[in-house]
C-alpha cells in the first residue's frame, strides 16, 4: 500500500499530467485534441498519457481509427481518489484557460454551420481566437493598402507597428531619438529586409522632402514641447496627397501624467489639432475618438487622419501649439 501512494504522488507531481487529467475527467478526448488544448507538442502529450494509462489513471478505447481517452475518478482506488480530490481543488485557478479551450473544441464537434453559429454567436470571438490566433485580422486589413508604399513610424519605440506594417508595404522606416528604443526595434524587426531604422527628432526628421506616402505617430506627440515644427516636418516629408495617421489622447485632466511621465500636453482637442495642421499645410480629414478599453487607467484615445495639401504653393507656418 505504501508503494502505491508514492507512485500516485509521483504521477500527480507533474503539472502537465494534472492538466491532462482535469480535461479527461470532463470529456473523452483524443491525443491531438488534448495537444491543441494544452498547446504542447503531440509527442509530449503522448508521453504523459502513456504514463497515466500504464498507472491506471486513464482508460483508452478505440473508436474506429481514433484512440480516445477518459479519466474516471470513480475507477480510482480510495487512496488515489483522495489524493486527486486535493490536487483538483488546489489547481482550480490554473485550469481556467484549459477549460475555455476545451469548450471551444467541443463547440466544433458535429452539427451544421447554421446551428453552430446560432448556439455560439456570443462566444464566437473567443472560439475564433482559439482556432486561428489573433494576428489574422490586422494582416487582412493591411492587405487593403496599395502596393509600393513607403511608410514611416515617427517615434517608433520598440518597433511593434513596424513589424506589423512591413509585410504590407515596400519600405517601412522607423524613426526614434532614443538609441535603446532603436536597438529594441532592430531586434523585433530582424529579418525584415524592407525595414530601415533612423535616429532623429520629430522636428528634424532625417528624410528628404516628399519621401513618404504615409506616416504614423502613435502616443508620442503629447511628449513634444512644441507640436508645430513636428507638423511642418511631417508636411515636408509627405508626398502631395500623402496621409499622416495620428493616435493620441483626448483632452483630459490627469495632471499626474505630466509629473510621472513627462507629458507636455493633456491630450489634443479636434479644433486645436485642426488649427495646428492647417498652419503646416496639412488638412484634418478625420478625428475619431476610440471606444474606451475596459479596465484602462489612462485617458481616452483618438485617431486622426491628416492629409498633405496637394497645392505646393501653400507654405507651412510655424508657431502655435505649445504645452497646454
Amino acid at each position: 500500500m505504501s508503494a502505491d501512494i508514492y507512485q500516485d504522488l509521483s504521477t500527480l507531481s507533474d503539472a502537465t499530467r494534472v492538466r491532462l487529467l482535469r480535461l479527461l475527467e470532463q470529456e473523452e478526448l483524443g491525443v491531438g485534441e488534448l495537444a491543441r488544448i494544452v498547446q504542447l507538442p503531440q509527442s509530449t502529450v503522448s508521453r504523459h498519457l502513456k504514463t497515466l494509462h500504464t498507472q491506471g489513471w486513464v482508460q483508452r478505447r478505440q473508436d474506429g481509427p481514433a484512440s480516445l481517452l477518459r479519466m474516471s475518478a470513480a475507477a480510482l482506488s480510495p487512496m488515489a481518489g483522495r489524493l486527486w480530490a486535493v490536487v483538483r481543488e488546489e489547481t482550480e485557478p490554473d485550469y481556467a484557460e484549459d477549460a475555455r479551450r476545451l469548450q471551444s473544441l467541443l463547440a466544433l464537434r458535429g452539427g451544421d454551420s447554421r446551428e453552430f453559429f446560432r448556439r455560439h454567436a456570443g462566444q464566437w470571438a473567443a472560439l475564433r481566437r482559439d482556432l486561428y490566433g489573433e494576428g489574422f485580422t490586422l494582416a487582412a486589413l493591411l492587405s487593403l493598402l496599395p502596393e509600393g508604399l513607403t511608410v514611416a513610424d515617427l517615434g517608433c519605440g520598440s518597433g511593434e507597428a513596424l513589424a506589423g506594417l512591413a509585410p504590407a508595404v515596400r519600405r517601412a522606416i522607423g524613426i526614434d531619438r532614443e538609441e535603446a528604443m532603436l536597438a529594441a526595434a532592430a531586434t523585433r524587426t530582424a529579418g525584415l529586409a524592407n525595414v530601415e531604422l533612423l535616429q532623429g527628432d520629430l522636428d528634424a526628421l532625417p528624410l528628404p522632402d516628399g519621401a513618404l506616402d504615409a506616416a504614423l505617430c502613435s502616443l508620442v506627440l503629447h511628449h513634444v514641447v512644441d507640436v508645430q515644427p513636428v507638423m511642418a516636418e511631417v508636411a515636408r516629408v509627405l508626398k502631395p496627397g500623402g496621409r499622416f495617421v495620428l493616435l493620441d489622447m483626448l483632452p483630459h485632466d490627469q495632471q499626474e501624467l505630466r509629473r510621472a511621465m513627462g507629458h507636455q500636453h493633456l491630450g489634443f482637442a479636434q479644433d486645436t489639432l485642426e488649427l495646428a495642421a492647417g498652419r503646416a499645410r496639412l488638412r484634418l480629414l478625420r478625428y475619431s475618438p476610440l471606444p474606451e478599453a475596459p479596465g484602462a487607467l489612462g485617458p481616452g484615445l483618438f485617431v486622426a487622419v491628416l492629409g498633405r495639401d496637394p497645392d505646393p504653393s501653400r507654405k507651412a507656418a510655424h508657431g502655435g501649439l505649445r504645452p497646454g
